[in-house]
């Protein structure tokens, strides 16, 4: 899978525009069109942003890396134990 189709699943699944992922990035609506076109690639600092704006990684972002990460920073140490928790379990069906 490469970058362009990666965002624009990550964009569409977060009820995003293409104009609304711009203005939260700092760039402006075509160059999020030329991303997910594969038209230009973003520079690390704007790779970054789209990381902590959907909570995976940049090597998610880049195709490299499959799985994706959960932000747990606002949660204390039993919150943190149920999600794992409950993460387990559910990788236990599959």
């Amino acid at each position: 899978m490469d970058f362009g189709k990666i965002l624009k699943d990550l964009r569409k699944k977060n009820n995003l525009t293409q104009q609304q992922l711009a203005n939260r990035i700092g760039v402006t609506k075509s160059v999020v069109s030329f991303y997910e076109l594969r038209e230009r690639a973003p520079s690390p600092e704007v790779l970054i942003k789209l990381s902590y704006i959907f909570h995976v990684s940049t090597d998610y972002l880049l195709g490299i890396e499959r799985s994706k990460t959960i932000d747990v920073s606002d949660l204390d140490d039993d919150d943190i134990k149920a999600v794992q928790f409950i993460v387990e379990r559910l990788k236990a069906k599959v």
